[in-house]
């Protein structure tokens, strides 16, 4: 997956932290700018580091409108939280570009973003979260299987704070994901047509178990406004996913820092 995919997943931590601002009454704003260090795709052992802007619009209804996860409604209850969400799916450009893609996926095809839907939840229990992330893209070609196709992608995951005091506040947790054949063969797989324009062999994915991952994040607020969020993950790559010839490294570790202003 792209780097945008990348830092998505490192900011949803991000946006844990933040939940309780969801549940003040009124309108709510919030703006990020940092950086991220991160492969420049799923598997990838090429690094790049990209800078980080984005941006929320929150409504008292529940209502809201965010750079990373789109056009959508969220309730946070004292133990349940839901939300829903529409928005844009990852990218995965073959060939190096800013920030994004790698010469190496030469003649594999690039993977264009396209619609998707998503759903969240999330069951408090004490001080542990439950968490699920269920995301579907739309068909983006249907003359293109090999990068067009419609997926399915499922996160769940366990958070616990395991600190809060002066130093701010330390979160950790854990996740696994999974995908369907269309996921896992979009972004892991070698088709015999892209095996012939590439330096791949042909590698044919199956759904399931795409990795397991951990991740830790530290937030410090400076008032009520302003607050610095610090996250580091890593991600193991499995089965299909970590079996493909486009993966040159399983274990995948990306780190991210931002500020934050919310008002």
């Amino acid at each position: 997956m792209s780097v945008p995919y990348r830092l998505l997943s490192l900011t949803c931590a991000c946006l844990l932290l933040s939940a309780n601002d969801l549940r003040a009454e009124g309108w709510q704003y919030r703006l990020d700018a940092g950086v991220a260090n991160a492969p420049r795709y799923s598997g990838a052992s090429e690094r790049t580091t990209a800078p980080l802007l984005g941006g929320s619009i929150t409504s008292p209804g529940g209502f809201f409108l965010d750079t990373r996860k789109g056009l959508g409604w969220a309730h946070d209850g004292d133990a349940f939280d839901f939300g829903v969400y529409v928005g844009a799916s990852a990218a995965r450009k073959d060939r190096r570009s800013g920030f994004e893609g790698s010469d190496k996926l030469d003649g594999m095809g690039s993977i264009k973003s396209r619609p998707l839907v998503g759903l969240d939840a999330a069951y408090h229990l004490g001080p542990l979260t439950l968490a699920a992330n269920f995301e579907h893209a739309l068909e983006e070609d249907k003359d293109e299987p090999d990068t067009g196709s419609a997926y399915n992608h499922l996160k769940l995951s366990l958070g616990m704070q395991l600190y809060k005091g002066r130093f701010g506040e330390l979160t950790g947790g854990v996740n696994s994901q999974f995908g369907d054949g269309d996921y896992v063969r979009t972004w892991y797989g070698v088709s015999q047509a892209q095996a012939s324009r590439s330096q791949f062999r042909v590698h044919e994915a199956s759904g399931g178990l795409v990795s397991r991952g951990a991740e830790l994040a530290w937030s410090v607020p400076f008032d009520k406004h302003w607050s610095m969020t610090t996250v580091l993950a890593a991600d193991y790559l499995g089965n299909d996913a970590g079996d493909s010839p486009l993966v040159d490294k399983r274990l995948q570790t990306s780190v991210l820092s931002q500020m934050t202003y919310t008002f």
